[in-house]
């Protein structure tokens, strides 16, 4: 019964993250008719999509994450599910783009709430041998969305209007924080464990004062290069990917119906496979050679921009689609060795937070200025380039995928001195607790 639970615990967070990230993807999908609803520019597209919600999302993430560490999970996440589902729905009531950016603001401080509190979960309920698996299952959450979030957006927007649209997106986030609440339970209530805090336990991370783990961090050469990588890549990415429904609009003419179904099989099948195919062959050809993991994802994301500098080139939009389905498998054959070197880099009492200010970075850059640059590289390009001005503030982001690739061959050469150096560390900590 209690391995029953635990898969049914994964399940259900791993669905309450998909269902997390969907409105985003609804979001871009339908930037296009909210221009022209409420007459905005393509800098205030990029403001609503960019840093109104990445600011928030971010900044909220610490609060939320030691609360995660001291209070009730269940509740975190059932009051934080709940408060994004009704935020989601207020974009649909929205008149204005105020009205607009200030639910979407609630969405981001609901959303913030959805992966630590899962995590730390998973960290309780699934032993260390476990949680490798169990972790990868939950961030499959971040695809489903994909496979549903595209398609299911694409058919109601064309159907019922994107106000409508985001009504209907927030009804299964009420759903699933109700059967959270009633389902999960509070492993703290019950305090059976009787085991001491292990080394990487969210209790001995918290030792170290904020101050002292980003020094510790940032002296570390590979993690230092890393973390840029990340937030140069996230910029990129969120820039691009965020503005391609309102490209492949503008210039090809697409509904949203058809164009969420070829976005479904473009992120969610492509980034599926080649996230699952980039960590089996980590895993068998380059285990424990970080170094060559580091050079073949440099390599990757700097092909990956050179596709979509052809997808952003192409006259077909089917050619485009396949281009840039290549290239999403490509970059996402990355995502494991990179999360991978990151945990083997850092100390084991660092490893949670390292990954919190990885993406506290990576979200107020990436997700926070990304979409908001391409906004404001297409209304600088207008006067000139008139309804292209969009394709060129795009291709102008390209090179940003070779910046992000030479962090990391930058990295590839500093690795193994740096692993070997938190190896003997932890060695040597280790022998002088026991002695």
């Amino acid at each position: 019964m209690k391995a029953l639970y635990r898969q049914y615990l994964l399940v259900l967070l791993m669905v309450i993250l998909a269902f997390n990230y969907v409105d985003r993807l609804a979001l871009g999908l339908v930037l296009q008719d909210i221009k022209k609803d409420f007459s905005l520019s393509d800098t205030q597209l990029g403001l609503l999509s960019g840093i109104a919600f990445a600011l928030f999302y971010s900044l909220m993430g610490l609060p939320i994450a030691r609360w995660a560490d001291r209070g009730n999970r269940v509740t975190i996440i059932t009051l934080t599910t709940g408060l994004w589902s009704v935020a989601v729905a207020l974009c649909g009531f929205a008149s204005s783009f105020i009205q607009l950016m200030l639910a979407r603001i609630v969405v981001a401080v609901g959303e913030a709430g959805c992966m630590p509190p899962a995590h730390s979960l998973i960290a309780d309920y699934f032993a260390r041998a476990e949680r490798p698996r169990a972790v990868a299952v939950y961030m499959l959450g971040s695809t489903l969305s994909m496979l549903i979030g595209y398609y299911l957006a694409g058919w109601l927007n064309t159907h019922y209007g994107w106000q409508t649209m985001f009504k209907l997106l927030a009804v299964p986030g009420i759903v699933l924080a109700t059967l959270a609440w009633i389902s999960l339970r509070e492993p703290r209530r019950e305090r059976r464990e009787s085991d001491a805090p292990s080394a990487s336990s969210p209790t001995t991370a918290a030792q170290h004062t904020l101050k002292e783990v980003v020094v510790a961090l940032w002296n570390n050469a590979t993690f230092r290069h890393l973390w840029l990588t990340f937030s140069v890549m996230s910029f990129f990415s969120h820039g691009v990917v965020q503005w391609q429904p309102s490209y492949f609009i503008r210039t090809f003419g697409m509904h949203t119906d058809e164009l969420g179904l070829w976005l479904t099989l473009i992120y969610g099948v492509g980034g599926t496979v080649g996230t699952y195919i980039g960590g089996a062959l980590s895993s068998r050809y380059a285990a424990g050679n970080e170094a060559l993991q580091l050079r073949a994802t440099g390599w990757l994301y700097a092909g990956y921009g050179v596709l979509m500098v052809a997808v952003f080139l192409s006259t077909d939009p089917y050619v485009a689609i396949g281009l840039n389905t290549i290239g999403t498998i490509g970059a996402s054959l990355a995502s494991g060795p990179l999360f991978g070197t990151i945990q083997t880099v850092v100390p084991a009492r660092m490893r949670a937070t390292s990954i919190t200010l990885i993406y506290l970075l990576g979200n107020l850059i990436g997700m926070g200025l990304g979409p908001l640059a391409t906004g404001a590289l297409s209304d600088f390009f207008s006067p000139w380039a008139g309804d292209k001005s969009l394709r060129y503030a795009l291709l102008t982001l390209c090179p940003i995928a070779l910046w992000g690739s030479w962090y990391l061959l930058v990295a590839a050469r500093t690795v193994a001195r740096d692993v070997h150096a938190v190896e003997a560390a932890e060695a040597a900590a280790l022998q002088g607790a026991n002695a």
